[in-house]
Parts: C-alpha cells; structure tokens; sequence
C-alpha cells in the first residue's frame, strides 16, 4: 500500500479503539465533495475509514443560482 501524502491531510486521529494519537492516514481518496482516510494505529492494530464530507463550493453555488 502506498503512503498517502497530501498538504491537506488530517493529522494526529486518536484511533477509534484504543484513543491514541494516529500521525497521518496511511490513505485517502477524494471524491466530488467528500474525501475518505484510511487510518491504522500501531499501537494496537486497528484499522478504520473516516469520511469527511464538503459543502457546495462558492463556483457551484453561483451555477446553481444562474
């Protein structure tokens, strides 16, 4: 699996089962308006995805109002 690199990634998600500090997801997608991670803690093995979610962007809002 390919590390995930991005300036725009989350940092430091305490894992979902154990609460420890993740540094970075180990992947991610971008979707239209929503961006998933991947996140695994070494600490205790756990893996989870996370969904972020976007509004409409400023561009989309004009279009829609044309």
């Amino acid at each position: 699996m390919v590390a995930a690199v991005s300036d725009y990634l989350p940092h430091q998600n305490p894992c979902a089962q154990c609460g420890c500090p993740i540094p970075n997801p180990i992947w991610f997608e971008d979707g239209p308006r929503r961006t998933s991670y991947l996140w695994h803690c070494v600490h205790c093995g756990y893996k989870f995805e996370a969904v972020a979610f976007f509004g409409q962007t400023n561009d989309e809002q004009r279009a829609n109002a044309a």
